[in-house]
C-alpha cells in the first residue's frame, strides 16, 4: 500500500511540467490582458470577454469549421490511400517490390519547406491558390501519407498468410480479400493512422500561410495570429481563448482514443 502512495505521488509530481501549461492557457484566457504574465494560477478578475472578442474579431466559426473538415477529408483520404498501397506492398509481389518501396520511404526525408515554392507554383497554375484544395491534397499524398503507408504495410505484413490461402478457397478475389479480410484486422492500425494523421492536419501551420489569403477560408493556426489591437499589438487573453477551443477538443479525442493508437502502433513495426 505504501508502495502505491509512493508510486502515485510520483507520477503526480512528473504530470505537473505536462499539465501546468494547459491549466496556465485556459485560465489565463479569463483574465484581463494586463494581468495575463501576473504569477497568479487563477484569475483575480474573472472575465468571459475574450472568449466572446474571438467570434467577433474575425469569422472564428468558419475558421473552426474549415479545419475540422479539412482534418476529416484528409484523414479518411489518407486511410484509403495508406490502406491500399500498404497492403499492396505488403501482400502483393511484383519486380521492383522493395525499390520502389524505399523510394516511396526517401519521400520522409524532403522537408515541407524544400518542396513549398514548387508546390505553390503548380497549384497557382491550377488556380488553386487560396483555396482549400492544396491542403488537402498535399496531406493526403505527402509525407503524412508516406509515413501511414509504412504503418500500414508493416501491420498487413504480420497477417498470417494462411488467411489468404483459405479466402482464395472460398473464391475471394484480391479486391474482396483486402475488403473482407485484411481491413477488418487491421482497425489497430487504422485508428493510429487516423488519429496521427487528423492532429497533423489540424495543426498544420506553413501551408495555410502560404496557400490561403481570404480570413473566411483560414485554418485555426492561422487564424490564431490575428488576433491583435489596432496598433498590431497581441491581444494575449483573446488568442489564449482561441487557443483553448482549438487545443482542448484535441486532447479529449487523444484522452478517449489513447488506447487505440497505442495498441495500433504496438501492432506494427515489429516485422518485415
Amino acid at each position: 500500500m505504501r508502495t502505491k502512495v509512493v508510486l502515485y505521488g510520483l507520477l503526480l509530481v512528473l504530470c505537473v511540467p505536462f499539465v501546468f501549461p494547459t491549466w496556465w492557457m485556459v485560465t489565463s484566457s479569463f483574465k484581463p490582458n494586463a494581468e495575463i504574465f501576473s504569477p497568479s494560477l487563477w484569475p483575480s478578475s474573472f472575465t468571459a470577454e475574450p472568449w466572446r472578442q474571438v467570434f467577433t474579431m474575425q469569422p472564428f466559426a468558419q475558421q473552426y469549421f474549415n479545419s475540422a473538415y479539412i482534418a476529416v477529408v484528409v484523414t479518411i483520404g489518407t486511410l484509403v490511400v495508406a490502406s491500399m498501397a500498404g497492403y499492396a506492398f505488403a501482400r502483393i509481389r511484383f519486380p521492383g517490390q522493395n525499390v520502389l518501396f524505399l523510394v516511396v520511404l526517401t519521400g520522409l526525408l524532403i522537408p515541407s519547406e524544400v518542396t513549398i515554392v514548387p508546390l505553390f507554383r503548380i497549384f497557382n497554375s491550377l488556380g488553386m491558390v487560396d483555396t482549400h484544395w492544396p491542403l488537402i491534397l498535399v496531406p493526403m499524398l505527402g509525407p503524412p501519407s508516406v509515413l501511414a503507408t509504412f504503418i500500414m504495410r508493416q501491420f498487413f505484413i504480420t497477417l498470417p498468410a494462411e488467411l489468404e490461402e483459405a479466402a482464395r478457397i472460398d473464391g475471394l478475389g484480391r479486391p474482396a480479400i483486402f475488403r473482407r479480410i485484411a481491413l477488418p484486422l487491421a482497425r489497430p492500425a487504422l485508428g493510429a493512422v487516423a488519429i496521427f494523421t487528423f492532429l497533423h492536419s489540424w495543426n498544420l501551420y506553413l501551408e495555410p500561410v502560404v496557400y490561403l489569403s481570404t480570413r473566411t477560408r483560414y485554418t485555426l493556426p492561422q487564424a490564431l495570429t490575428q488576433f491583435t489591437d489596432a496598433y498590431q499589438g497581441q491581444l494575449w487573453n483573446v488568442q489564449l481563448s482561441a487557443a483553448s477551443m482549438t487545443a482542448i477538443p484535441v486532447l479529449i479525442v487523444f484522452v478517449l482514443a489513447q488506447r487505440q493508437f497505442i495498441e495500433g502502433l504496438a501492432h506494427t513495426g515489429l516485422k518485415g
